[in-house]
């Protein structure tokens, strides 16, 4: 085994698929076994890397609207809370997953683990104030949506709630998590895109907004100088013309063609187009690797033979035969 300190950094982002997949209710028993999978992978993965691990929190923060909405009795708390919330909650199931997996390796006493509660720095004057645009939450009827005092927009699945999505600024414990990794911790952090707060003089204080998860863990990875940035996701890849008679998935793609490609579409911005944009944002930084794969294809993406390979340099767009 390497020494601890010569390992390169991996970050993992997991999404929000590696809890709770399509047609799934989300109860504790199906994200406890949906998360074995791409844990099994870094389990096996921290032999050889520094591990950091972030994650997505969508359905849960969503269930944890809905329970507030269904509920009079008790307070109801702001989304940054929320937010806290499901750090801890999807901390404790990824952390505990990860436990039973390296003691299933054997390694269970040379890897102590922590979660983490992150904050992440917004900035009160970014444009996503005035034009809140990401769906959370309940749905509601065209008719219910009207009457509530926040905005709403039409999804696949009816009316949501309209809230800001600000660009991530800097990782408040970006020295702490620097620390952990230098001391050999597994971290996991940076839950559901950081809980969003505005710096003011030398305090913070929250904000009603969701970071997303990709981007914010681009500027961790920056921060706190990782090696390889994986997106860990439900599709194989990065497609083009996804959905589409003439789908086509990509091996490696150059910053340029994957500026050009979204320019042109092909990555929503509800879907991959955030992932894109982080792992553009990760090797502009000077990040070595940016990989987008499945969650079942996470070691082999690492080991360059899965997913998608953003890489600079000008060439030709290799696929997926």
């Amino acid at each position: 085994m390497k020494d601890e300190a010569k390992k390169e950094i991996l970050l993992v982002a997991l999404g929000g698929n590696a809890l709770i997949r399509k047609g799934q209710v989300g109860t504790a028993e199906e994200q406890f076994e949906n998360l074995k999978v791409p844990i099994r992978h870094v389990a096996r993965l921290s032999k050889h890397y520094r591990i950091i691990i972030t994650h997505g929190n969508g359905p849960q923060v969503g269930n944890l609207l809905l329970q507030q909405e269904c509920c009079e009795e008790v307070p109801r708390l702001p989304l940054e809370i929320l937010v806290a919330q499901t750090q801890g909650q999807i901390g404790y199931m990824i952390e505990s997953t990860l436990d039973s997996e390296l003691m299933e390796l054997g390694i269970d006493t040379q890897k102590p683990l922590v979660s983490l509660i992150s904050y992440v720095v917004v900035d009160e004057r970014d444009p996503a104030f005035r034009n809140p645009s990401k769906p959370i939450g309940p749905v509601y009827t065209e008719e219910k949506a009207a009457t509530l005092p926040y905005p709403t927009r039409k999804t696949a699945r009816g009316y949501q709630r309209l809230v800001a999505s600000p660009r991530p600024i800097t990782i408040v414990e970006k020295r702490e998590i620097t620390k952990l990794i230098e001391v050999g911790f597994i971290i996991i952090c940076c839950g559901g895109g950081g809980i969003p707060v505005i710096r003011e003089g030398r305090t913070f204080y929250g904000v009603n907004a969701v970071i997303d998860k990709d981007l914010a863990s681009a500027r961790l990875a920056e921060e706190v100088g990782v090696d390889i940035f994986l997106i860990a996701t439900d599709v194989e890849g990065v497609a083009l013309s996804y959905g589409q008679p003439d789908q086509k998935y990509l091996r490696t793609i150059t910053l340029e063609e994957a500026a050009r490609y979204l320019k042109e579409g092909h990555f929503p911005p509800g879907s991959m187009g955030p992932k894109i944009r982080a792992a553009i944002e990760f090797l502009q930084c000077g990040g070595n690797r940016a990989v987008i794969a499945s969650i079942e294809a996470i070691e082999e993406a690492v080991a360059g033979k899965a997913g998608t390979e953003l890489i600079r340099g000008a060439h030709i767009t290799e696929s997926i035969k």
